[in-house]
């Protein structure tokens, strides 16, 4: 009997750990989408690419005697956690979403909150302005739409031809970044607006302190809607529910 990870975010790679360390009796595969090219190394089983829908992921439940699904998924992760709810449902297997609070406005902070990628493309408006771009490389191509502005990009991969503009600099880096080097970044590229998503967590949130800092104005994403399954915030909790399940019991008495 297996348990799916969803992954995607650094909180399945926490719970990979966590799996690993405290609950090694447990058969769980981790998935991952495939977006990125060099993951951080797991200890789980990984395997890669979608299912092929709701019917491919139900197949996938079944031959692998999945009992249990936890969904790691990013925050903007849109299609696949309405995929795992309802190939869950169909199957009867029980579903648990790791969904990691998301980022608030302080004082100090000048956010301009857009439902989507689209709509911060439009909310930069159109006289040129010097943008930090933090929205992840399958984004860019939004933002061809607006070639008047000078875009600094952070990215993790490479991004190709995703956004074939001039006055483009990329910055290819994988976090945790602090805040003082975020306001030294942003003072050396004369940085006027940032645009981000609201992932939520501490990886990435030293951005938004170094903005708040500078007085930068900031185009903030919000997330895409989520289906309604059962949710903890930490992966603490994890372990918990899986025994509140009837998956497993431990003699640490988890």
């Amino acid at each position: 009997m297996t348990v799916l990870i969803l992954g995607g975010t650094s909180e399945a790679v926490a719970l990979d750990q966590l799996l690993a360390d405290q609950a090694p009796e447990i058969r769980a595969v981790v998935s991952l989408a495939g977006h990125t090219s060099d993951p951080k190394p797991l200890n789980l089983p990984v395997r890669v690419g979608g299912f092929g829908g709701i019917e491919g992921l139900r197949h996938y439940l079944i031959e692998n005697r999945v009992v249990a699904v936890v969904d790691a998924t990013h925050p903007f992760a849109a299609i696949m956690p309405f995929h795992a709810e309802a190939a869950c449902k169909a199957e009867n297997v029980p579903i648990l979403a790791i969904r990691r609070e998301s980022w608030k406005p302080r004082p100090g902070d000048r956010w301009r909150s857009v439902p989507d990628i689209q709509a911060a493309v439009e909310t930069l408006g159109k006289p040129p302005r010097r943008v930090f771009l933090t929205v992840g490389r399958l984004e860019l191509p939004a933002f061809a739409d607006a070639p008047q502005h000078h875009y600094l990009v952070r990215v993790i991969e490479p991004i190709g031809d995703r956004l074939p503009l001039n006055g483009i600099k990329v910055i290819q880096q994988r976090g945790p970044f602090e805040a003082d080097d975020e306001e030294d970044l942003m003072r050396r590229e004369n940085i006027e607006i940032l645009v981000s998503k609201n992932s939520g967590g501490p990886a990435t949130v030293g951005k938004l302190t170094a903005a708040r800092r500078l007085g930068l104005p900031v185009i903030m994403v919000e997330r895409p809607p989520k289906p309604d399954v059962a949710t903890v915030d930490h992966i603490d909790q994890v372990l918990p529910w899986l025994v509140a399940q009837g998956i497993f019991v431990t003699e640490r008495g988890v």
